[in-house]
C-alpha cells in the first residue's frame, strides 16, 4: 500500500512538474512588438498623374489598345497622387547596380535609423536576430550583411534573407522570429520588409504583366520585436496567432502569380485569371484553421448550424459569396493587405466588413500604393494615427503571396496607441471626400473613337 501511495505521489509530482515546465516555456515564447517605422519617400520621387503619363510614354512598345487598358486600370486602381517610385524610373534610365542598391539602402537605412532613435532602450548591438524580406532582389553580400556592416552589429547575430515570398513576406518573417524566440530567451529581433522596384519595371505590352506597373510603389518598414517579458511595458502589440497556408502543389495556383518573360523577352510579373480562385481557396483553408482560435464558441456553433442547413452544392465557396463567419465577434480591426482595390473589396465583402473596417487598407493604398510586404504596416499606422487602437483590441492582418500562399496573423493591442507616425503630415485630410484620381479627367480622350482610325505618335502628344 505504501509503495502504491509513493508511486501515485511521484506520478502526480511528475505531472505537476511537466505542467509547470510547459507553462513556463509558453511564458518565455511571447513575441512582443516594441516599435515600427514606415518609409516615406522624398518629394523628387513622387509619382503624380503627369509624371505617370511621362513614364508610360517612355515605353515605345505601347499602342492605343495598351494605353486604353492602362488608363482603365489606373483609374480603377484606388491609387492617389502622392505615391512614389525610384528615381531611375522617373528619369527614364535603365537601372544600374548603383540604382538597385541605392533604392534598398535609402529605404532600409532610413527606417532603421528612425527605429533605433526611438526610446526603446534597444541599440543595434543588442539585436540577436535579423530578418530581411525583399522578394525581387538578392545581392551578394546580402542585405542583412549591409545592415550589420552599417550598424556594427555583434558577431553571433542570427541573420535570414527571404526572397520570392511576395506580398505577405513580412508575416512570414515574423513567423521566423516567433519560432526562433522559442529557442533564444530574452532575445531582440529586427524585421525589415520592403521590395525592389528599380530593376523590375516592366517595359513590354502584355496586359497581364502591365498591372504591376500600375500598382506597385516604393515603400518599406522596419520592426523591432522581443520576447523579453521585462520589456512588455514598452510593447505595442503581442502576437496571439499566426497561420500560414501554401497551395503551391496546385499548378494553377503556382502559375497564377509568377515572374516570367513575355514573348518579346521583357521580364515582368504575370498575374493570371486564376489568381482570384487561388486566393479564395487559400484564404478559406487558412480561416478554417484560424477561426477556432479567435472566435467565441457561440459563433462557431452558429456557423456550423447554418452550414448544416445549406445544400452540398452551396457549401462550396463562390466568388460572390462570403465565408459565413462573423469574424467581428473575435476581431476588432482588420488590416487587409493594400495590394489593390479589388483585393481589399473582395476580402472585405467575403468577411462581411463595413467601409469603416476596410478604410485603413483603402487609405494606405491611396496614399502609398501597393508597397508589397510593407503594406500592412502603412494600414496599421493609419489605425494608430486615427487613434482607433485601444488596449485589448485584436487586429487581423491578412495577405497573399506568390507561390501561392495565404498568411494571417492576429495581434493584441497592449496599450492605447496614438502615434501619427508616417501619416503625421496628412492624416487630417484622410479619408478624402473622393478616391477618384485625375487620370480620366486628363487622359480620357484616349477613349475617343476617332483615335482608332488615326496613326499617331503618342509620345509626342504627351510631350
Amino acid at each position: 500500500m505504501e509503495i502504491f501511495m509513493t508511486m501515485s505521489l511521484l506520478t502526480l509530482f511528475l505531472g505537476f512538474f511537466c505542467l509547470c515546465k510547459l507553462l513556463l516555456q509558453r511564458r518565455d515564447q511571447s513575441c512582443y512588438m516594441l516599435a515600427y517605422e514606415c518609409y516615406k519617400a522624398k518629394e523628387d520621387m513622387k509619382l503624380n498623374c503627369d509624371s505617370s503619363a511621362k513614364i508610360v510614354m517612355q515605353n515605345k512598345n505601347l499602342g492605343l489598345e495598351e494605353l486604353r487598358f492602362l488608363l482603365k486600370t489606373i483609374v480603377s486602381s484606388g491609387i492617389g497622387e502622392e505615391t512614389s517610385c525610384p528615381r531611375n524610373i522617373i528619369e527614364g534610365r535603365n537601372p544600374a547596380r548603383a540604382d538597385e542598391l541605392c533604392e534598398m539602402d535609402g529605404i532600409i537605412f532610413d527606417t532603421l535609423d528612425k527605429l533605433f532613435a526611438r526610446p526603446t532602450s534597444i541599440s543595434p548591438s543588442q539585436i540577436d536576430i535579423l530578418v530581411v524580406n525583399v522578394s525581387m532582389f538578392s545581392p551578394a553580400p546580402s542585405l542583412t550583411s549591409r545592415i550589420i556592416n552599417r550598424y556594427k552589429m555583434k558577431e553571433d547575430i542570427k541573420t535570414f534573407n527571404l526572397s520570392g515570398m511576395g506580398c505577405s513576406a513580412s508575416l512570414i518573417a515574423i513567423d521566423v522570429v516567433q519560432n526562433l524566440f522559442k529557442t533564444y530567451k530574452n532575445a531582440n529581433a529586427i524585421v525589415v520588409s520592403t521590395e525592389s522596384i528599380a530593376p523590375n519595371w516592366y517595359c513590354g505590352k502584355e496586359k497581364s504583366m502591365m498591372l504591376t506597373n500600375c500598382l506597385f510603389r516604393s515603400g518599406g518598414c522596419s520592426m523591432l520585436f522581443t520576447n523579453n517579458r521585462g520589456l512588455k511595458q514598452q510593447a505595442m502589440l503581442t502576437l496571439k496567432h499566426l497561420v500560414r497556408t501554401h497551395i503551391g502543389s496546385s499548378d494553377e495556383a503556382y502559375d497564377c502569380c509568377i515572374q516570367a518573360e513575355d514573348e518579346s523577352g521583357y521580364q515582368g510579373f504575370r498575374l493570371t485569371k486564376h489568381l482570384t480562385k487561388a486566393a479564395a481557396l487559400a484564404f478559406t483553408m487558412n480561416l478554417q484553421v484560424l477561426a477556432p482560435k479567435v472566435l467565441p464558441l457561440r459563433e462557431i456553433l452558429r456557423y456550423l448550424a447554418v452550414s448544416r442547413l445549406k445544400s452540398a452544392k452551396s457549401q462550396k465557396l463562390k466568388a460572390d459569396e462570403g465565408v459565413g463567419l462573423n469574424l467581428k465577434t473575435g476581431i476588432e480591426h482588420f488590416c487587409i493587405h493594400p495590394g489593390g482595390r479589388a483585393i481589399i473589396d473582395g476580402i472585405g465583402k467575403s468577411l462581411g466588413l463595413s467601409d469603416y473596417d476596410v478604410e485603413p487598407s483603402r487609405m494606405a493604398l491611396h496614399r502609398f500604393g501597393n508597397t508589397s510586404a510593407a503594406g500592412f504596416w502603412y494600414a496599421l499606422g493609419y489605425m494608430e494615427a486615427k487613434q482607433r487602437l485601444k488596449k485589448g483590441n485584436r487586429i487581423l492582418m491578412s495577405g497573399f503571396g506568390a507561390g501561392f500562399k495565404c498568411n494571417n496573423i492576429v495581434w493584441e493591442v497592449l496599450k492605447d496607441l496614438d502615434d501619427a507616425n508616417v501619416w503625421k503630415d496628412c492624416i487630417e485630410s484622410y479619408p478624402p471626400k473622393t478616391l477618384v484620381n485625375p487620370f480620366m479627367e486628363k487622359y480620357g480622350w484616349l477613349n475617343d473613337e476617332y483615335l482608332s482610325f488615326l496613326r499617331l505618335d503618342f509620345s509626342q502628344l504627351f510631350a
